[in-house]
């Protein structure tokens, strides 16, 4: 009989031991997790309601969506994709639907949903799941791969799948080093921005539906929605700012001024012309109660007054000065980052078992045979939108096919 150990119980490790069991369905599937609970990051995910993958069936649109290892990928979403996915969860009765913003969640809006298909997938397939038990050793011989457990017990295994996610520091990985392995040395991906000395933190709650971030003394620039919050700035465009600058940014410190173009237009002479209109269409009316591009009220108020401008003022009365003022601030609007802050109650790393170390065509280690990963313990992330977790699900779904055909064993 074939025995199969997956390490790790989170997206990855149930995906691939659900996976492998039906691959496979003779062999003996056990699930070691660390921590005495499973699947934490699911139950988090999307504010508790689990954004399972993304709308997008475009491979190319999809690649581009993540910052490392997007050329991995397309091979893996050829295996594995998003619709794939979402068929996956509706043939076990968890239907989903798609936002408007092509997030995918379970009907239910709760992750729960997610969690207990998956608890009912290993319980139908008599898949074997043990919590605060982990790896503290590997030993490779000719045919197995050895385990060694923190409870000092130690068994063999045909094939192991290392599903363990990622880690914020480099010892994390270091056990997985001591095999052989390359690891790219982790750093922290898809944060917010911290603002401590900027006054715009008092706009908290305020969105603007369409922004571009660039980031000073770089090339790194997003769009997207961009949310102001109580300490700094949030929001898709920030979120993909962070994770396209995940390293770039490390090594600043998170120190730098991030460049904010509210109307996403990038051509200075639109935006004055469009504001000229409005002035002769509305001359005697005050600046305030004429706001310019769909710029939030509270908004529009905090950038004429950062411009030096008084709110009560005609639009009649502006001249070219006071015009190229406006164009400026809504244009090129600068803040200080200092600091960062962790997306919500999720943590995304780039980082982790060099893609050089592993054949994506089976998910195996070019260091050790039967051996496989799965997950964000590769250097794979995504940004936010459902494209970590789909990575997730390719990652194991390949893996989980263990490069053999051994489905009758």
């Amino acid at each position: 009989m074939l025995k199969i150990a997956i390490i790790g119980g989170g997206a990855a490790g149930f995906f691939s031991a659900i996976n492998a069991k039906e691959n496979h369905p003779k062999s003996e599937v056990c699930i070691f997790e660390k921590s005495n609970k499973t699947l934490s990051k699911v139950k988090i995910s999307g504010g508790g309601r689990c954004n399972v993958t993304n709308g997008s069936s475009s491979i190319k649109e999809l690649m581009a969506a993540y910052p490392r290892g997007s050329k991995k990928m397309k091979g893996l979403l050829k295996t594995f994709n998003t619709n794939d996915t979402q068929e996956w969860f509706e043939k076990r009765n968890v239907p989903l639907y798609t936002q408007e913003d092509n997030r995918v969640f379970p009907e239910s809006n709760n992750s729960e949903s997610i969690i207990n298909c998956f608890m009912s997938e290993i319980s139908r397939l008599k898949i074997e799941l043990h919590t605060s038990k982990w790896v503290t050793d590997i030993q490779k011989s000719e045919k197995s791969i050895q385990l060694i457990f923190s409870d000092g017990e130690c068994d063999y295994f045909d094939k192991v799948i290392i599903a363990t996610g990622g880690s914020p520091k480099r010892k994390g990985f270091e056990w997985l080093e001591k095999l052989g392995h390359n690891i790219v040395e982790p750093v922290p991906s898809l944060f917010t921005f911290n603002m401590p000395e900027e006054k715009i933190t008092e706009l908290m709650g305020v969105a603007a539906s369409s922004v571009t971030v660039k980031i000073q003394g770089s090339k790194l620039k997003a769009e997207g929605p961009l949310m102001i919050t109580h300490w700094g700035m949030s929001g898709p465009a920030v979120l993909k700012t962070s994770a396209f600058g995940a390293r770039e940014l490390y090594e600043k410190n998170y120190q730098f001024n991030a460049q904010i173009n509210w109307v996403n237009i990038q051509n200075h002479e639109t935006i004055f012309n469009e504001l000229q209109k409005i002035g002769k269409a509305n001359p005697k009316k005050p600046l305030m109660k004429i706001k310019p591009f769909g710029i939030p009220s509270r908004l529009w108020n905090y950038l004429l007054e950062k411009a030096g401008l008084d709110l009560n003022k005609a639009w009649g009365e502006l001249g070219r000065k006071s015009f190229n003022r406006i164009v400026t601030i809504i244009s090129n609007d600068v803040y200080h980052v200092n600091g960062k802050t962790t997306f919500k109650e999720e943590f995304v790393t780039c980082g982790g078992i060099s893609l050089d170390d592993i054949d994506f065509n089976t998910m195996e280690s070019k260091v050790i045979p039967n051996l496989y990963f799965a997950g964000e313990v590769i250097d794979i992330d995504g940004i936010t939108g459902g494209y970590n977790f789909q990575a997730a699900w390719s990652t194991a779904f390949v893996a989980s096919k263990l490069n053999s055909n051994l489905s009758n064993q």
